[in-house]
């Protein structure tokens, strides 16, 4: 029994001597120690280090790239108003010649940040409520027996309800009898295009943007100038940076982009306007950087381009009739960036002390070096290191 005990107390006895010596050594004081280590190697090494440091933090960080001396603002409250201007006519050798202005290519008419302009049509004109045959591009749509068509049923990619009858759509098809808007659409029926004159039409984007931190407000158009100018004008990078006035053909050839893919299938093209302002140089350095690209994918193979439909409704002897448009266009979404800055002290020093305090990574990495990798290593350690 008291062999047993001897060793627990021993144990104990141990325990509260490990405990009151972490307790004393709490309350040691450190400070650094100055060695000079004569080593040319460890010397310059150090000095590179700092250098690095200083051009980084001090030079190109701080006060050339990022420019952390500057309160900064991002996401600008932005205001787009759009208007689209020109006259095209469709090939008469397809459709009688017709006329397209601005009421007929432009969906929605408003002039907002979003919006499309029809390049091709194809259109199903005189339908109106009755009974017809459904178009066999719909799944599911041929039939060889009434049986084969479910009365009361509408098919979900179909034109209409099914009456229960197979009825005769050519000489050697059947599909099923449909009550809907008739005839049913016919995606294969002639269209009216404008590829020919589309390139030319002229897209007017006026934008305003508001800083509400800084208290600063901008707009792509000048502010002092007459506003005749922008009669007279289209958009060039470095001739004309405040003209908001740009032909379509020239957004469609930024965006790597041709109005023979966009004429068969449609698409979407962003104009992407950036406003990056260093509000420490004049206000009429701050201006809008244009940019243009293809938002949806050429290479997906289901739901290809961009298209919509809408109908043009009128009464004729007392019947309503209607004209159906499916409608091949470019829509274009206006999209807005930006970020000011100005000089700030709180920044200025905050950063200035961030980058001071990290030159002390030059002096953590050569004392790693100094105690790890140097063939003195335990002198320098013995050195290094004292109590008193």
């Amino acid at each position: 029994r008291k062999k047993i005990e001897l060793p627990l107390q021993t144990g104990i006895m141990g325990i509260k001597d490990v405990i009151t010596e972490y307790f004393l050594e709490f309350w040691d004081y450190e400070t650094p120690k100055v060695i000079v280590v004569k080593s040319r190697t460890l010397g310059i090494t150090y000095r590179i280090v700092q250098l690095l440091i200083i051009v980084y933090f001090l030079w190109y960080y701080v006060f050339l790239t990022q420019k952390a001396y500057q309160d900064r603002e991002t996401g600008p409250e932005s205001s787009v108003i759009t208007k689209v201007k020109g006259l095209a006519k469709s090939d008469p050798s397809i459709h009688r010649q017709k006329i397209w202005d601005v009421a007929e290519y432009v969906k929605p008419p408003e002039g907002v940040g979003v919006f499309s302009i029809i390049v091709r049509t194809v259109s199903s004109p005189l339908q109106s409520l009755k009974t017809c045959p459904e178009a066999i591009t719909v799944s599911n749509s041929q039939c060889s027996t009434d049986a084969n068509c479910l009365e009361g049923e509408m098919d979900h990619f179909g034109n209409g309800q099914k009456t229960g009858k197979c009825v005769r759509y050519n000489d050697n098809i059947y599909t099923c009898e449909i009550f809907a808007w008739c005839p049913a659409e016919n995606d294969e029926a002639p269209s009216e295009s404008i590829t020919e004159f589309a390139p030319n039409l002229t897209i007017f984007i006026k934008n305003n943007i508001y800083f509400p931190k800084l208290k600063f407000s901008r707009g792509n158009i000048l502010e002092d100038s007459d506003s005749s100018y922008l009669k007279n004008c289209t958009y060039d990078k470095i001739a004309s940076p405040y003209c908001p006035i740009f032909k379509l053909g020239y957004i469609v050839k930024e965006a790597g982009e041709t109005f023979e893919n966009l004429t068969k299938e449609g698409g979407v093209i962003a104009v992407i306007i950036n406003w990056n302002c260093n509000l420490d140089l004049a206000a009429t350095n701050c201006i809008p950087r244009y940019t243009f690209r293809r938002l949806d994918s050429k290479k997906s193979a289901a739901s290809k381009g961009y298209n919509f439909r809408f109908a043009k409704y009128y009464l004729l002897n007392g019947t309503e009739f209607r004209i159906l448009v499916k409608a091949f266009g470019i829509r274009i979404d206006v999209i807005v960036h930006g970020q000011a800055g100005k000089f700030s002290l709180v920044p200025t020093i905050i950063n200035i002390a961030t980058a001071l305090t990290s030159i002390g990574i030059g002096s953590f990495l050569c004392d790693w070096i100094l105690l790890t990798f140097m063939n003195k290593n335990e002198v320098y350690s013995g050195r290094k290191f004292d109590e008193v």
